[in-house]
């Protein structure tokens, strides 16, 4: 019972982390502009993301625009951008292996050698998406902080951190348990495994004939 609810809380952490990254990946509120100057009423909101760039005109209108050239763009933000749709793609992967894997271990949960290699591909497969999304929202997080300390850089160019950063963080966190979820109960069916069925050998060679008894000559006959 215990194992199955490991099983499906990793499916669900999995599951949320699968939407939290395609949502961080469409969101443009990776960079948002800082107010230093102490305005009580700030008339615009600039957010910078992935893609595109937009404008909030007092919460009311919302104007983005798609960046222009890909080639024009600085190369850590192609790389991230990389970086982010390999995760999307690696993370609805993750979840389909591990609704086929825990499918697959429910109709063979009494035998633990019959435990799905979809568990095992699931869970590192989870672990590698976190890990794809950790390295650009914290190097983009990073970045901005370091920029918004930095007294040679402008106070009209400083940026705080975004909630696409904070899905992402959120997001890859729950993609690290669910890896390390589904990893520790492959674990685990593979030690009760080799407990259960112990390989034949540890009892040694077998010889054709030892369970016969005693062979018996010619002249016993006699």
């Amino acid at each position: 019972m215990a194992c199955c609810m490991l099983q499906i809380t990793g499916l669900i952490f999995g599951g949320i982390g699968m939407v939290g990254t395609l949502a961080a990946t469409v969101m443009p509120q990776w960079r948002v502009s800082a107010y230093l100057d102490g305005n009580i009423v700030v008339f615009e909101t600039i957010w910078e993301g992935l893609w595109m760039d937009c404008i909030s005109h007092l919460g009311l209108r919302l104007q983005c625009k798609f960046y222009d050239s890909f080639l024009a763009l600085p190369p850590p933000l192609e790389a991230f951008r990389a970086l982010m749709c390999i995760a999307v793609v690696l993370s609805v992967l993750s979840f389909l292996m591990a609704i086929v894997g825990v499918k697959y271990t429910q109709r063979t949960k009494e035998d633990p050698q019959g435990i799905s290699i979809f568990i095992l591909a699931a869970g590192v497969a989870f672990l590698l998406t976190g890990a794809l999304v950790l390295i650009p929202v914290s190097w983009t997080g990073g970045s901005i902080i370091r920029d918004f300390y930095n007294p040679e850089v402008p106070a009209p160019l400083k940026r705080e951190l975004g909630a696409a950063l904070y899905v992402g963080w959120v997001s890859s966190a729950l993609l690290v348990a669910a890896g390390a979820m589904y990893c520790h109960f492959w674990c685990w069916a593979d030690t009760s495994a080799k407990s259960r069925y112990p390989s034949l050998s540890r009892h040694g060679p077998h010889k054709p004939g030892a369970a016969r008894g005693p062979s018996l000559g010619v002249h016993a006959y006699v």
